[in-house]
């Protein structure tokens, strides 16, 4: 192949890959793949989510401490680290049927005072 076939190949190759990042990046996951995000703020005793209802699959729990002392935050079995008055941390959690999910801050007597709901999977 000549200086010229090589060339035009790797244009035409360089076009299918921009074409093919395009799609993906832009409607070519389905919705219920996409990352969602959700913001949970930590008081004495209770959380507040927004939103409070998601959709199956991967969602980012962005967990802030508002509060004066330490609270967690677990869902689905997985658990933040205590968080401290002022501090923030995530969890990841990948959510695969829909249903109602507990949550809950693990600190001694925080659930019982408060600190506990049900987030919805649809």
């Amino acid at each position: 192949m000549n200086k010229r076939g090589v060339v035009t190949v790797l244009v035409a190759t360089g076009a299918l890959v921009a074409s093919v990042s395009a799609v993906s990046a832009f409607g070519g996951a389905r919705a219920s793949e996409a990352t969602q995000r959700v913001s949970v703020t930590m008081t004495e005793f209770k959380f507040v989510l927004r939103p409070r209802t998601v959709r199956k699959g991967t969602v980012v729990f962005t967990v802030t401490n508002r509060g004066t002392v330490a609270h967690d935050f677990k869902i689905a079995g997985k658990k933040t680290r205590h968080v401290a008055p002022g501090s923030r941390t995530t969890l990841r959690v990948t959510f695969r049927r829909a249903g109602r999910f507990p949550y809950l801050c693990t600190l001694p007597s925080h659930a019982p005072a408060g600190m506990r709901g049900t987030l919805i999977v649809k």
